[in-house]
Order: C-alpha cells, then structure tokens, then sequence
C-alpha cells in the first residue's frame, strides 16, 4: 500500500511549482486592473449647427465664436484630468475643438479617420426641416438601423466603424484617461452601444455641441459615467 501511495505522489519539486503557480494565479485574481476612461466630446458650434443643416463631412467647417468659447470651456474642465491622449475627428469642426485641451496638456492630436463623421450621401448640406419633409425621414427615426443616407453609410455601419476605432483606442491605452472629439451621430450610436440599448432607439440619446460623455472600462464591462454633461465633475484619480 504504500508503495502504490509513492507512485501516485507528486515529486516535491513539483507540487512546490504547482502550489506557488496556484498562488500567482489567485493573487492575479485579485490584483484590481486599473480602468481605462474615454471623454467623448462633441465639437463647438459652427454656422451649420446655428443654422439646422447638415454639415456632414462638408471640409473646412470652422467653429464660429461660440463654439471657439465652447472649445476653450471644454479645455478649461478637462485640463485637470489626467488625460494622457487626444483623438479627433479629421474634419476641422473637431480640430479646432480638440486644439485648446491638447495645449493646455501639451499633447499633440492624433487624427483618427475611425470617428470621421457620418457619411449622409445626398443628404449632406440639407436643412434639417425640408429633410424633415421627406418620407425616408421617418425610417431614420423608427428604424435608422436599416435605412442607408442615399448615396452613404447606414447607422449600423457607422456604429460599426466607431466601436472597432474606440475599442481599439482604449486597449491601446489600457489604463489610461484619453480624449475623443467626434461627432453628434458618431457619439449617440456609440453610447447606445455602451449602454446596451438598441441601434433603433438611439435617437432617445442627446448630444449637445460641446458637451462631454465619460465611459469607464472596468474588467468585467464598461459603464457610462456622464453623458451630455456641460458641467462639472470630479477630477478621475488613478490608483
């Protein structure tokens, strides 16, 4: 009996191995992962938002006063966070925005096609109320998940698109506080994602010029910490 009992043993170096392999997996178990946090920011205003029009991916929208002073509040409440990257939209309506945060925290924009605004085909440059007179308007708020901008993209594709480019963003700065500066479109279909909710209720979702959404991806998911905010919130402390 005890012979057959010494070959079943483990040898001692063995089980050492095993137990302290055992005791590295529970302590990584453990060991919180440090959340990563994505601010969403909407551009200013410029004379398209004033106006009702769709501006879509028309180049060389600039910000008007208002969104220039929008731009500058926006950097005057995240300058204090711990942001260690700044993304944007390629179109200049985002440039311009994200240009007085990426200063104050001496970063440098990186462009990032992925945010790009949507691409709304025929659309584009219409006034939001003759649009609104058009009977595919009403697919785009009951079903926008499967009505395609003549001549563009789908919200499906544009959600697709987004979520790839910000996954992407933050498992590169696991960890980390980053800056995005996108699109109205662009940041409800995100959030609807986030949330959970259905690409077809995403209209439920608002998004103001210059206004700030937060998500923190935790280990097991993210959650939405703000959205639409246009005031204040605690500075993120990293531990």
């Amino acid at each position: 009996m005890i012979e057959e009992k010494n070959k079943t043993a483990e040898e001692p170096d063995a089980a050492e191995n095993k137990a302290e392999s055992q005791a590295d997996d529970e302590n990584e178990d453990k060991t919180p992962q440090r959340p990563t946090y994505l601010f969403l920011i909407r551009h200013g205003e410029n004379e398209w938002t004033e106006r009702g029009a769709l501006a879509g991916r028309t180049p060389s929208v600039p910000l008007n006063e208002k969104g220039k002073e929008q731009a500058h509040q926006v950097a005057e409440r995240l300058k204090v966070q711990p942001i260690t990257a700044v993304y944007s939209s390629p179109l200049l309506r985002c440039l311009e925005s994200a240009q007085p945060l990426a200063a104050a925290l001496n970063l440098s924009i990186t462009v990032e096609p992925g945010v790009l605004e949507v691409d709304y085909g025929d659309w584009r440059g219409g006034e939001l109320k003759e649009l609104s007179k058009r009977p595919e308007w009403k697919l785009v708020q009951i079903f926008p998940g499967g009505f395609r901008f003549p001549g563009g993209e789908t919200l499906r594709e544009v959600q697709n698109r987004v979520i790839t480019t910000l996954e992407r963003i933050r498992t590169e700065h696991a960890g980390e506080v980053v800056a995005v500066y996108a699109h109205g479109d662009v940041l409800r279909t995100s959030l609807a994602y986030y949330l959970g909710t259905p690409l077809d209720l995403f209209q439920r979702i608002q998004i103001s010029t210059a206004s700030i959404s937060v998500v923190a991806f935790h280990r097991f998911g993210p959650s939405i910490l703000a959205m639409n905010d246009s005031g204040g919130f605690p500075v993120i402390k990293l531990e």
